[in-house]
């Protein structure tokens, strides 16, 4: 099997690895735009690479490509490869352009258009959703926050599409989260919103949201996403009469209160876990790992993905309401 990744930035460094390191039997390229990132990806990983996607297309013709490109190119990208009979596999597209083409391009010729969502991937995200699933409704707070200029320090956010406000840092913090939320507590009902711009951060959009959800299932959520915060953080509880759960992010800190000891218990549900040097301590390998595994697991198998371009819409038409609500 033949893999092309595009784009070669963060993401897309961080998807080559993973297929290098751990999939041995699939050959491996790489395409960028920007030649240092090429030649980059070369050196440190011995992967061929190209200045031009089509060409490393037409050159390679790759069973699955991986899209890692800023979100308003994966349209074209996607809809390129599947009509030439490639798998997709589409980094968060903050979106929905060409959505209705690529469910109806991937039905029509029998190939996989694939869509992350690396936070359903996580073990404490499924053992929360678990947990929860017999005893709701429930209430839950969750804050997500890391201030942007720290998101890629080694360049400007200027010139990184979060700082663009079609595309901006606390949407993509929202798009990250809220496939897990909504598949945990069902879908929304109602939703309030605060919102305001609180920095001064060279951008033209709200740096921080307060969110107050509804669910179908009468659990009531209240949500902070934000670009402010100095210190990275997501921190998250979730409780009822029954039970409550905390969780700060890391593999290490999900917890559940006792109440006969009046303490806290650790849940541990790694053995070990994948680290990679200069990312936030709660930023692990092996939900990205086990999302790639995933997708040759439903090219294989036929079944549908876990997160669909469906489900997708859904989450950025609620993000859509959440940033009209906040500019009111």
């Amino acid at each position: 099997m033949k893999a092309l990744v595009i784009g070669l930035g963060s993401m897309g460094k961080r998807r080559l690895r993973l297929l290098k390191n751990n999939f041995e039997w699939i050959e491996v390229y790489g395409a960028d735009t920007r030649k240092e990132r090429c030649q980059e990806v070369e050196q440190k990983f011995g992967v061929p690479t190209y200045e031009c996607f089509e060409t490393a297309f037409e050159e390679t013709r790759p069973d699955v490509v991986f899209v890692c490109t800023p979100p308003l190119s994966h349209k074209g990208i996607v809809l390129y490869s599947l009509k030439r009979g490639a798998h997709t596999f589409s980094e968060l597209n903050l979106r929905p352009d060409g959505y209705k083409e690529i469910i109806t391009k991937s039905r029509e010729v029998g190939k996989v258009a694939f869509l992350s969502s690396t936070m359903l991937y996580r073990k404490e995200i499924q053992y929360i959703k678990q947990r929860v699933k017999n005893v709701q409704p429930v209430s839950y707070r969750y804050h997500v926050g890391q201030y942007l200029p720290d998101w890629h320090p080694w360049e400007s956010y200027k010139d990184f599409f979060v700082g663009a406000k079609e595309t901006n840092g606390c949407r993509e913090l929202m798009a990250v989260e809220f496939p897990w939320i909504i598949k945990t507590f069902g879908s929304i009902e109602r939703i309030h919103v605060v919102s305001k711009k609180m920095t001064n951060l060279d951008i033209t959009y709200n740096d921080n949201f307060h969110i107050l959800l509804e669910h179908s299932t009468k659990t009531i959520g209240a949500i902070s996403i934000d670009v402010i915060s100095r210190k990275a953080v997501r921190s998250f509880e979730t409780y009822s009469e029954s039970f409550h759960l905390f969780w700060d992010g890391t593999p290490e800190s999900l917890r559940e209160y006792n109440p006969k000891k009046r303490e806290c218990e650790q849940l541990a549900l790694y053995e070990t876990t994948q680290n990679e040097e200069g990312y936030e301590e709660f930023i692990i390998e092996d939900a990205y790992l086990e999302e790639i595994r995933a997708f040759f697991d439903n090219i294989q198998t036929k079944k549908i993905p876990v997160y669909t371009y469906v489900d997708d819409l859904y989450v950025l038409q609620t993000i859509d309401e959440i940033e009209k609500l906040g500019e009111m």
